[in-house]
């Protein structure tokens, strides 16, 4: 089928008309003649072009001959009375129709209107997309284009329309279409603002707030206009709880809105974002931040505001914040990150005391992500066997005899390689992975000792192990204990379990029953570290402790090089004396010398342990101590 470009929407049925008539049209022109231009067609009075055409009879179609359509004139009208504002524009996205709807809404006469560029109309050049989009349609690549444009009006209001443009069939013209939703735009408005701000404090909300985040991040990222960073100041209010559990949280959400006006005026001059993000969080976002100094003076600035009281609901009420801040370029920073960040921050402000900011640090956050990830490790570290046993001789101070080995974990670690027990027992006996660990602690140095004993049967040593307080609460040990001693077959005379000073002093109920029983078993039990704790001496006698270790702070004093401490000597002298009353043998912690450990014998303590005599060293090295001086064997 032929397409016909005509000038304007009503050439087709104009066409169709003519063809069934085969006479002059209703303007007088005889079949061939030129169509009427659309300047022609406005010429005919406005109440001509808007009476409809006559239905004609029926049965008054002549045979052979093709029904007629709605005339011109019933389209004129159709469209004249259009309630949606439109315009038939061609293909150069110049006017060439526009009916009364869309004068009214853009306020001008429809024929002012013919002849005006609908981009200019429409303003769609202002967003290069939609003009991109907009051409597409006009040069047939693309079918329809729908967008929302704020106009304005002639008499200064603005409005909301949604523009349509699309072809019209048949045809070479394009139909545009506006129609007025501001109405719509505006109850959006209203929803949308009591969706993305709190009820309590009107302030914005979680939502906005990270909507914005994510807007100013991109905008610092790629403004070159800017200072390119960011900051955040997290906050959340100290006491709050109980304020709220005491007077109600009629009194607490006054209390909220009156936090959130201070704030507010803590960051109005810098014209800074404030948030509420939930409960008693806060947060002042600074877009184009200068640096750490200005974050700093505004977290400054918000904890001497909160300082002074609130008058609520009759109450005087004292109310300080803890604040986390951060500040950083805004390249390559992530919206999880930064609140990351700032969490991890607010969480050191309340660690150090409350009432306080506290300023982002890498390096202390890179320790935490560390022990983090050590933390979350431990138990399937456990169960994959990752963990080693080293062993210290314990060294008889008369003869140099070795008299046994404290056994000493390893973690074998994948990523951080062999750490020390510093670096990860805190963090089992936080999570209770002490209790597995533990367990296998003392399943493998029993293990080992069984060994020693079968291969030197004529000098048997006793193998030390470390015991958590957490092991005694949180797991049967006198139950560990004995089956481990039954599935190795080590006497128990050969155990002996070490707990910290601290952990066994003031012993009672469940610590205090199990170490009985434990000792009931032939087990010792030694007090670790002794002297930095308690040092409640009249106890010792209750528990049925065999061994102290000394502290190696004591013995540091003992040092001949560096001025030696006589309260030292006499207060570990008397400390010798005083075990060896109550059937106690002494153990020293920390020897690192000749003249320490000769020192420490003349005072009576009758085992050493340190580098003086050997570093912690596999199982397979202490064979070749077992009965000899471990001192001639190459150790430090």
């Amino acid at each position: 089928m032929h397409k016909m470009c005509t000038t304007d929407l009503y050439e087709t049925s104009a066409t169709r008309e003519r063809a069934v008539s085969g006479s002059p049209d209703g303007q007088g022109r005889a079949p061939g003649a030129t169509l009427p231009t659309i300047t022609e067609r406005n010429a005919v009075p406005s109440d001509e072009r808007a009476t409809p055409a006559k239905a004609a009879p029926a049965g008054s179609t002549p045979p052979g001959s093709t029904a007629p359509g709605p005339a011109p004139s019933d389209y004129r009208a159709a469209f004249n009375a259009a309630r949606l504002p439109m315009a038939v524009i061609d293909r150069e996205g110049v006017v060439l129709d526009a009916n009364p709807a869309l004068g009214s809404l853009l306020g001008a006469e429809p024929s002012r209107l013919i002849a005006r560029s609908a981009a200019d109309l429409a303003d769609l050049r202002e967003d290069p997309r939609t003009w991109s989009e907009y051409r597409d349609v006009l040069l047939g690549r693309r079918s329809r284009l729908c967008c929302t444009r704020r106009l304005k009006h002639p008499d200064g209001h603005a409005l909301w329309a949604e523009i349509t443009v699309e072809p019209v069939p048949d045809s070479c013209s394009m139909l545009l279409s506006m129609a007025d939703i501001s109405d719509r735009r505006d109850l959006q408005g209203r929803l949308r603002h009591l969706q993305m701000h709190d009820p309590v404090t009107r302030l914005p909300n979680r939502n906005l707030f990270f909507e914005r985040l994510s807007s100013a991040l991109e905008a610092a990222a790629y403004d070159r206009g800017g200072t390119g960073r960011i900051g955040l100041c997290y906050l959340d209010l100290d006491g709050f709880k109980a304020i709220n559990d005491t007077l109600g949280h009629r009194v607490g959400d006054r209390l909220l809105g009156a936090v959130a006006q201070r704030l507010t005026e803590c960051a109005a001059p810098g014209g800074h974002l404030v948030a509420r993000l939930g409960g008693d969080e806060f947060a002042l976002l600074v877009r184009d931040s200068t640096g750490t100094e200005q974050l700093c003076e505004l977290a400054r600035s918000v904890l001497t505001a909160l300082q002074r009281p609130f008058d609520v609901a009759g109450q005087r009420l004292s109310v300080s914040a803890s604040i986390g801040v951060v500040e950083r370029p805004a390249a390559g920073t992530h919206t999880t990150w930064l609140m990351q960040a700032a969490d991890t921050t607010l969480y050191w402000a309340k660690e150090d005391g409350k009432a306080r900011w506290t300023l982002f640090d890498p390096e202390r956050n890179a320790h935490r992500m560390t022990r983090q990830a050590l933390s979350s490790t431990l138990r399937p570290a456990v169960e994959r066997e990752e963990f080693v046993l080293d062993y210290q001789p314990l060294v008889g101070l008369v003869d140099g005899v070795v008299k046994g080995v404290e056994a000493l974990v390893r973690w074998e670690h994948p990523r951080f390689g062999r750490l020390s027990p510093n670096r990860f027992i805190s963090l089992a006996e936080e999570n209770g992975a002490i209790v597995p660990l533990g367990r296998w602690v003392l399943r493998t140095a029993c293990r080992q000792a069984r060994a020693w004993q079968l291969a030197h049967p004529h000098n048997p040593l006793i193998v030390s192990v470390n015991v958590a307080v957490r092991q005694v609460w949180d797991s049967d040990l006198v139950a560990d204990v004995a089956a481990i001693l039954a599935e190795t077959g080590l006497p128990p005379h050969l155990l002996e379990l070490e707990l910290t000073e601290s952990a066994v002093m003031g012993s009672a109920g469940r610590p205090l029953q199990a170490l009985l029983r434990l000792s009931e078993m032939g087990v010792a039990i030694a007090i670790d570290d002794f002297g930095t704790g308690y040092s409640n001496l009249a106890y010792l006698s209750r528990l049925p402790v065999s061994t102290l270790k000394l502290d190696g702070s004591f013995v540091q004093g003992f040092r001949a090089e560096e001025h030696p401490n006589p309260a030292d000597e006499t207060i570990v002298q008397a400390l010798v004396e005083l075990a060896h009353r109550l059937g106690l043998t002494v153990t020293a912690e920390c020897v690192e010398s000749a003249e320490q450990a000769e020192r420490l014998a003349r005072i009576g303590c009758d085992t050493g342990q340190g580098w003086f005599y050997s570093r912690p060293v596999p199982p397979e090295q202490i064979s070749a101590m077992i009965g000899g001086h471990p001192a001639a064997t190459g150790a430090p």
